[in-house]
């Protein structure tokens, strides 16, 4: 693996793009409003990344991470993500995303909801329990007693084991939470939602975690 391609250059998208280029990724980085529009970022992070569409970012990573706003999920290209493992760090903000009934109702996740509109793709959710300014100064080498810890879901478990590997690349340890199915645990409002906890901490609040319906 040697590109991430980025679907969305927001806070979250930005600050990977920081963390894939100081690891030695070629990034190609998109957003809604077209490349040109990120010239800024692209000048920061040099010649390891490109501007590109969606639809280019998607072709060109070797893994693939979404973080676009909920509601824009369904603009995610599809045909160039097929086979290829995706990293969902979306949350659900209703005054943003509008109401979502399968969300509401508890019948999916946000990561299911992405796994849906990419049926042949790989889905793993990652980093949306995390700060974005945490990603690039909470990071730590492996290792360093109390490391932070991020959970990872994803039904495929060669994916898991991937991202896993390359979180563990970027500075977090990682805690295994199995299929997507579970990763309401990790998401907005859940006991693990964006608190500083190393491995067993985060554990511990991940199976404290409450599936409220919402509707």
């Amino acid at each position: 693996m040697s590109t991430i391609g980025l679907i969305g250059a927001g806070h979250i998208g930005s600050q990977l793009a920081r963390l894939a280029v100081q690891h030695g990724y070629k990034v190609v980085i998109s957003n809604s409003r077209g490349p040109e529009t990120l010239s800024g970022l692209i000048a920061e992070l040099g010649d390891g990344a490109t501007a590109a569409t969606a639809e280019d970012a998607a072709k060109a990573g070797d893994i693939v991470v979404v973080t676009v706003p909920l509601k824009n999920v369904p603009d995610v290209p599809v045909a160039p993500l097929a086979g290829k493992t995706v990293i969902d760090t979306n949350n659900y903000y209703p005054e943003r995303d509008g109401r979502i009934a399968g969300l509401d109702s508890a019948e999916t996740t946000t990561a299911g909801l992405l796994q849906s509109h990419l049926p042949d793709s790989k889905v793993v959710k990652v980093f949306n329990h995390i700060f974005a300014a945490d990603l690039t100064t909470a990071n730590q080498p492996s290792g360093t007693p109390g490391r932070r810890a991020l959970a990872v879901y994803g039904d495929d478990a060669d994916a898991r084991a991937t991202v896993s590997a390359l979180v563990d690349e970027f500075g977090f340890d990682t805690v295994d939470g199995g299929p997507l199915a579970e990763s309401w645990r990790s998401e907005r409002d859940q006991p693990a939602y964006v608190k500083p906890f190393d491995k067993d901490q985060l554990t511990a609040a991940l199976a404290q975690g409450k599936r409220d319906i919402n509707g």
